[in-house]
């Protein structure tokens, strides 16, 4: 099993030896430190928490700075993303990591599957056409102004709006999570990789990629 984080750059289109397009998104991947290893005989499960991203030490809370200074000693670092990667099962690929550890795009290879995840794009307050795809009610037949109404949430012997109604509401902001993306090109000297497809998030949102 593998773990790591990046920064989604931007999306773009490659040619294989056939000449067939592949739509792709561009990572900058890692690389990422090790600042703790959990155990279950310790913390009651197995887990591996990793540092991206650099933040000045004296923007960092002051518990998280001892952490930090602890684990990493006279390497103590800031960092802007701190994320816990929960295994199973204790994969002993994973357990073999040690606090300090750097990984970067070399833990991933061309041609493998990955599962990406990310916050999707907040989109606001929306209605039920946009937020649900309703269709939309008529024009004629004594409409006015009612086009993208959401028409009826009760009705019959009801005295109350049942859970799951789909209503308007806010929209996107949501952990997404697409599987089986493969990646196309690791690009180990400037940390990139070429994911096959599109991804969640906007330009500079933090992605997980794991597999």
């Amino acid at each position: 099993m593998k773990f790591t984080l990046g920064i989604k750059k931007n999306m773009g289109q490659i040619f294989d030896e056939d000449g067939k397009c592949y739509p792709v998104t561009l990572v900058s991947v890692g690389p990422i430190t090790v600042i703790q290893v959990k155990t279950k005989e310790k913390d009651g499960y197995d887990a591996v928490q990793f540092g991206y991203g650099k933040k000045d030490l004296q923007r960092v809370g002051k518990p998280m700075a001892g952490k930090l200074a602890k684990a990493l000693k006279d390497k103590a670092v800031g960092f802007k993303y701190i994320k816990e990667w929960r295994l199973k099962d204790g994969d002993p690929n994973t357990m073999e990591l040690k606090v300090g550890d750097v990984l970067d795009a070399s833990v991933l290879v061309e041609g493998e599957k990955v599962n990406v995840s990310a916050t999707s794009k907040g989109k606001g307050f929306q209605g039920v056409i946009k937020r649900h795809g309703f269709k939309g009610q008529p024009r004629t037949h004594g409409q006015k102004h009612c086009e993208r109404a959401p028409g009826s949430i009760g009705g019959g012997l009801r005295n109350k709006v049942p859970k799951g109604m789909r209503m308007a509401g806010r929209m996107g902001s949501d952990r997404i999570t697409v599987k089986n993306l493969v990646v196309m090109k690791v690009n180990k000297e400037a940390n990139e990789v070429l994911l096959r497809g599109a991804i969640p998030g906007n330009r500079g949102a933090l992605v997980e990629i794991k597999n």
